[in-house]
């Protein structure tokens, strides 16, 4: 008891901890009890969530479930919800020093969460919205959020007294009407839909509306403030107001030095990235004393850092594992900790049906307006109904804005399980049916032939050029030149650089025609020796450039939307272990595909303004099958360079084992089209060689290989007799170049010829 004044007296609680040592002596030398001390038993805490976060994550995969619904339910079974009503679990397992190490570190998992989002998110995105995208914004949020306000004005008198503040309902409201941008990225990341259509609507719709949450957290933060004075507002505004100013003025340009300091190619100066990353610390330090929720100093701080390559990148990759894997488990124990389906179960349910009803209001209207939206705009129902639920979804935003409520004693553990338990059921079951409603492959299922066997004759040949990086582009360009593009069927290529999407969230498809290419992502060098080169064909080669920023395992997507959109009969592809994206593309491209294993002989000299010619020795492995024919048929293409020999050895099946009748009249039509079109050049040998097995086809490729070869052609897989091949399955480590393409292209095949793989367009519709 303290006294205070002459006549009164107000009680002080006063807690006592037993202090051990930091780490236990041993439990078999002195008998300790690891669990006894808070550093062994914060690590175990790190091992035990980790542990059923992986294990409830393997047991939903086949259910198509996002990882943050095996994370919120991680975090519940440590929670009062399961292993929490053990009183054994609560005294050893939770006491209040584990309590609070694991709830700290779980807001600093908060913070770097944001932190993160914030470098990815591009604020510039803002100001090239759309029509489309802005009123889809509006329209979803507004909505929602007056249909809900009117709901709790309605029920307001059936709710608790905290809740029942007009900056609390407010906030309520503005959580069900927005969807926060990093749910969204999280969830179509995992879906592999960043670069799809809907999926690049979702991120641009939702980066409008954070606008408008971080709008609605503010006046809800100053709301509270003004509860009890009104002069607390104004200096809450006041804080904030200098606070943005200083990060605006101060730290974005600082940010930007920095990143232009960088040399393109070169590791940014660990000094700036500690100080950095010490400053989501500093910031959660400053908006927190300030009396500004804590999440808002990391985020803001993250958004003044260019997104993108070098500094946004660098930071991304510094803090991302850390981050994911280590600290925002403890983030979940604090929200599992939070979760009490007891406590739920036995409230009053009148005092929980306003928040129940609010939220299902919210949800509901939330769908609706979104999909009317869409459909205003004319969006194919398959899509807008993916629109819709995409845009409905939740995560980790919301479960941070339950947490400062409950620290705020806006909301109480049944009203906390409950929103919970309904974000968790909402994404749990929005997200499997979004995998279903939508295919981001369907559109490049064509049923027209877009192939070099059928591109018409004496018309223009349509490339898209893949370019992943400026040392493959000699080879690419050799290629190109070799086609032999001429007056009466010229080339026209696309050239697409594919960039792996870093240090940002908004994926890029850049056409440089009709758009300004950022800095961060130009390739000059690249463009100039494509430029070289056309000016040394002329007329006879049109070249359009184009720059795709995309995640690793969705480049495919890019690569086929720009072979549909140019009508594309060839992608050429270079081969590079472990970073292309040959096998989706392989899978869902609309037309042809050839990858190019360039072993250096097609390299390019330059010479003045013009290319040096030689003469060149190809040969085409001919096992039969569509993908044959196709690279038989570009092989025919080739040979009208007159710097050009041709051999073409078929392999053929002893007695024709195994063979298919309909392949077979396939490939002599088209084997018969070519040595009568070039039986009188002498630049152009054909042979057969009949063999039983796949070992005696190696045999067959060894004995003609004699080093002097320069480049190799063989089809892929499609229509081969498997009786060629028996026995080399297990050979075959690099499933895009096939059997054959893999084992030429490998060391132990000698010589340095580069190789052609060469995949007929799959009709699909």
């Amino acid at each position: 008891m303290v006294k205070i004044g002459t006549n009164s007296t107000t009680p002080l609680p006063i807690l006592c901890h037993s202090v051990n040592d930091f780490h236990p002596s041993g439990i078999l030398t002195n008998g300790d009890n690891p669990l006894a001390y808070p550093f062994s038993l914060l690590i175990f805490h790190l091992i035990l969530v980790i542990a059923i976060t992986r294990t409830v994550r393997f047991l939903l995969k086949p259910l198509r479930q996002p990882v943050i619904i095996s994370q919120i339910i991680g975090g519940m079974i440590i929670g009062p919800s399961v292993l929490g009503r053990s009183k054994w679990f609560q005294r050893h397992m939770m006491p209040a020093t584990a309590q609070f190490l694991v709830n700290n570190l779980g807001v600093m998992g908060f913070m770097f969460f944001l932190f993160i989002y914030g470098v990815k998110m591009d604020p510039g995105l803002l100001r090239k919205s759309g029509r489309m995208h802005v009123s889809t914004a509006i329209f979803g949020i507004l909505v929602p959020t007056m249909s809900v306000f009117s709901v709790a004005l309605y029920m307001r008198k059936n709710m608790d007294a905290e809740l029942a503040t007009i900056s609390s309902i407010g906030i309520l409201t503005g959580y069900l009407g927005i969807t926060a941008f990093p749910v969204l990225y999280n969830v179509l990341k995992e879906l592999n839909l960043l670069n799809s259509d809907v999926g690049r609507t979702a991120l641009s719709t939702a980066m409008i509306g954070d606008a408008f949450g971080v709008g609605t957290v503010v006046a809800f933060e100053a709301g509270k403030q003004g509860e009890s004075r009104t002069e607390n507002a104004l200096w809450y505004m006041l804080c904030l107001f200098s606070l943005m100013a200083f990060i605006l003025f101060c730290v974005r340009p600082a940010m930007v030095w920095i990143n232009k300091k960088t040399p393109e190619g070169q590791p940014v100066d660990q000094s700036y990235v500690v100080a950095i990353l010490l400053g989501v610390f500093v910031m959660g330090f400053i908006t927190d004393m300030l009396g500004i929720a804590i999440a808002n100093g990391p985020l803001w701080l993250g958004l003044a850092i260019p997104d993108g390559p070098r500094l946004g990148a660098t930071l991304v990759n510094k803090s991302k594992t850390i981050m994911t894997e280590f600290l925002l488990p403890f983030s979940f124990v604090i929200v599992g900790s939070y979760t009490d389906i007891f406590a739920m179960v036995a409230a009053d349910w009148s005092s929980l049906s306003p928040l129940f009803v609010m939220v299902l209001t919210g949800y509901l209207t939330k769908f609706f307006s979104t999909w009317i939206a869409a459909f205003y705009w004319r969006m194919p129902l398959r899509d807008g109904l993916t629109f819709s639920l995409i845009m409905s979804l939740r995560g980790q935003i919301e479960l941070l804005l339950f947490v400062h409520l409950m620290d705020k004693r806006v909301l109480k553990p049944p009203g906390f399980t409950l929103l919970v338990l309904m974000t968790t059921a909402l994404t749990a079951t929005f997200t499997p049916l979004i995998s279903i409603l939508y295919d981001p492959t369907r559109p490049y299922i064509v049923n027209q032939r877009r192939n070099i066997q059928h591109n018409p004759p004496n018309a223009e040949l349509r490339i898209v050029l893949c370019v992943l990086d400026a040392e493959s582009i000699n080879g690419l360009i050799h290629l190109l030149d070799l086609s032999n593009p001429t007056s009466t069927s010229p080339l026209l290529v696309s050239a697409l650089r594919l960039i792996e999407l870093e240090g940002r969230a908004n994926p890029l498809l850049i056409d440089h025609e009709k758009q300004e290419v950022p800095q961060i992502y130009q390739w000059t060098n690249t463009i100039n020796a494509l430029e070289r080169y056309q000016q040394h064909r002329g007329v006879f080669v049109k070249l359009q450039y184009f720059t795709a920023v995309a995640p690793k395992q969705s480049m495919f997507q890019d690569i086929c939307e720009l072979s549909l959109e140019q009508d594309a009969s060839l992608i050429i592809l270079p081969y590079k272990k472990m970073l292309s994206p040959n096998l989706q593309v392989l899978k869902h491209a609309p037309c042809s595909i050839a990858i190019l294993v360039d072993k250096g002989l097609l390299e390019i000299t330059p010479l003045g303004n013009s290319f040096r010619q030689c003469r060149y020795r190809f040969a085409v492995l001919f096992l039969g099958g569509a993908d044959a024919r196709e690279a038989l048929v570009y092989a025919d293409r080739l040979i009208d360079n007159q710097d050009v020999s041709l051999t073409v050895i078929r392999f053929l099946s002893h007695n024709y084992i195994g063979d298919d009748e309909m392949e077979k009249k396939l490939d002599d039509g088209t084997v018969t089209w070519f040595w009568v079109k070039n039986e009188v050049n002498q630049r152009v040998l054909y042979r057969e060689v009949v063999v039983r097995d796949g070992e005696e086809t190696i045999a067959a490729i060894q004995a003609m290989n004699d080093g002097g070869y320069d480049l190799l052609i063989v089809g892929r897989k499609q229509g081969i007799n498997p009786v060629l091949l028996t026995g080399l399955s297990e050979w075959g480590e690099n499933e895009e170049l096939g059997l054959i393409g893999d084992y030429v292209s490998s060391e132990d095949f000698s010589g340095s010829a580069s190789v052609l793989v060469v995949h007929q367009q799959i009709l699909r519709g």
